[in-house]
């Protein structure tokens, strides 16, 4: 199996309170791995390191290395704006932009130069017909984005990740805000995303984990505890702390 990104004993630091703990492991490519643990493990904050979010608060820390097709994207070097096109975010709850749904799937082309209107068009259709968004927007581009549900709304900031074609997909509990019938579609969009993305998804949710990943790391305190593949990390954990943690006795 292919290793898209690989962290070697990460550690991320706000201040003196360390959120991540010497965490090295391999994300496969074009497999779904799912990341779980209480609030408050470090979840959120280990994605963010994968494409150096964490940064932007100001406040973090950042030791260890976290690569991305072998190269270290902490080096001094390395292009953060190209990281993030590589590595794309999409967040808790749905943040379309205050644009047209054209226009917010437009916007990264955009900011990397392209501009042409049959070019746009052709990556605006692609791009929402892969978040399965197409045939329900198809008709009113120039509407509102925020005039959509919750679920189209999450569809199409995952739209707006893919138009600048990344390799992997940072998903931050993208449906924590969305009803069970939407959570159903993106849960099968994450699964047909996986056959041409790598996909790294935070949940809370243990069934969610279970139906949608390949492989499984659970955190806790920041420090990774076990890691493997899914149908082995539920059905014969390796750490009792897992096992407790899986079959609910805490978090």
């Amino acid at each position: 199996m292919s290793t898209r990104m690989e962290t070697n004993d990460l550690s991320v630091f706000f201040g003196e309170n360390q959120a991540i703990k010497n965490v090295s492991m391999k994300i496969s490519t074009n497999k779904v791995t799912s990341v779980i643990g209480p609030s408050g493990c470090g979840k959120s904050t280990f994605i963010k390191s994968l494409n150096r979010m964490n940064e932007l608060t100001g406040k973090a820390k950042t030791t260890g290395e976290v690569f991305l097709d072998g190269n270290n994207t902490y080096d001094k070097g390395y292009d953060v704006v190209v990281l993030r096109k590589k590595v794309g975010m999409i967040f808790q709850k749905p943040n379309p932009f205050p644009k047209s749904i054209y226009d917010n799937v437009a916007f990264g082309p955009r900011i990397h130069e392209i501009h042409n209107k049959k070019t746009l068009d052709k990556i605006v259709e692609e791009t929402l017909k892969k978040a399965a968004l197409w045939n329900e927007v198809s008709d009113r581009l120039n509407s509102s984005a925020m005039e959509l549900s919750g679920g189209q709304q999450q569809r199409l900031c995952i739209a707006r990740a893919l138009a600048v074609e990344p390799e992997v997909i940072l998903m931050d509990e993208p449906c924590s805000a969305l009803d069970p019938l939407a959570t159903a579609k993106i849960e099968s969009l994450i699964r047909v995303l996986s056959e041409s993305y790598t996909v790294v998804i935070v949940t809370h949710n243990m069934q969610q984990a279970s139906r949608v990943s390949d492989y499984t790391a659970f955190l806790y305190l920041g420090k990774l505890i076990e890691y493997g593949e899914t149908k082995t990390i539920f059905e014969n954990p390796q750490n009792e702390l897992t096992e407790r943690y899986i079959t609910g006795e805490f978090g």
